[in-house]
């Protein structure tokens, strides 16, 4: 029999929420790698097995394989360290020659959060998570999407292999904002991506803003719809404390208490056929300190 689930229609008949889904990791090393992508990326690749070992040394950063849409690729192996702090995100990038110079790239260094030392990198980088062999949805909806950011954008746009929360496919993930989105269409994400390079949040895509525990980013994005301080660092965290997060609004302290709690069981996944909970975050309160 044919499995006819698609885990996007599923969430969002279910009213799931996508706010605070957004990874927590911090540091980034993004590889371009051409070649077929497999369900785990990076350990189903053909770089040399020592390669594939360096890279996923330090659990401090998070590698991704990514690709131009369309697979092209080079001349040599394009990659790009990313930093993110709670006001930015840093980027430096460099090409190497060939995939074994990948074992020279300081991956501990990156983990303790300093940047490698290449060239500054100032563009903007639009990641659209595309690996079908990881969840279906991804490439059905994320293809599109990534095409139709490539003729828009077509320097600033990569595909990705995994940001995780494929049930909100498709998923884009935007430096140096950091902000991750979901949900996207091929019209609403180059909108999205048009308000990102304006310096504003899309809101109603948002899921959150990377390298941010999950209730810290619940409480930004409540922050910056109830207040409409909709500019990029115009509402920022500065604290969490066991669910209660203090946000900075354009220099007004407010303070944000958010409930976390887990879902029924069910299905998360097109490639997973079990059923599991998933983390619910709701908002108790808001509002300014003062």
């Amino acid at each position: 029999m044919v499995d006819t689930f698609r885990c996007t229609a599923a969430a969002r008949q279910s009213g799931e929420p996508m706010v605070g889904t957004a990874p927590t990791d911090a540091a980034y090393l993004l590889v371009e790698y051409a070649g077929a992508w497999g369900r785990k990326a990076l350990a189903e690749s053909r770089l040399p097995d020592a390669v594939k070992a360096h890279l996923d040394s330090d659990p401090g950063v998070r590698v991704l394989l990514v690709r131009r849409h369309g697979g092209t690729s080079g001349p040599g192996v394009r990659i790009f360290a990313v930093q993110v702090t709670p006001a930015d995100a840093r980027i430096e990038t460099t090409v190497l020659d060939d995939a074994e110079a990948l074992l020279e790239v300081d991956v501990a260094r990156l983990g303790r959060g300093e940047l490698p030392g290449w060239e500054a990198y100032d563009a903007a980088l639009h990641l659209v998570c595309t690996n079908g062999r990881r969840d279906l949805c991804c490439a059905e909806l994320g293809r599109p999407v990534a095409a139709a950011l490539a003729e828009r954008w077509p320097e600033e746009t990569w595909e990705v292999t995994h940001l995780g929360g494929h049930r909100f496919a498709s998923t884009l993930l935007s430096f140096p904002s950091a902000v991750c989105l979901g949900r996207l269409d091929e019209e609403s994400a180059v909108l999205a991506v048009e308000e990102l390079e304006a310096g504003r949040h899309p809101v109603g895509f948002t899921r959150g803003r990377v390298g941010a525990p999950e209730v810290a980013q619940v409480a930004q994005v409540h922050v910056v719809e109830q207040t409409c301080l909709d500019r990029l660092g115009e509402v920022q965290v500065v604290g969490e404390d066991r669910g209660i997060v203090h946000v900075d609004a354009d220099g007004e302290a407010w303070q944000v208490a958010v409930r976390t709690s887990r879902s029924a069981p069910r299905r998360q996944s097109c490639g997973e056929t079990f059923e599991k909970p998933a983390t619910v975050f709701e908002v108790l309160a808001a509002g300014p300190t003062g």
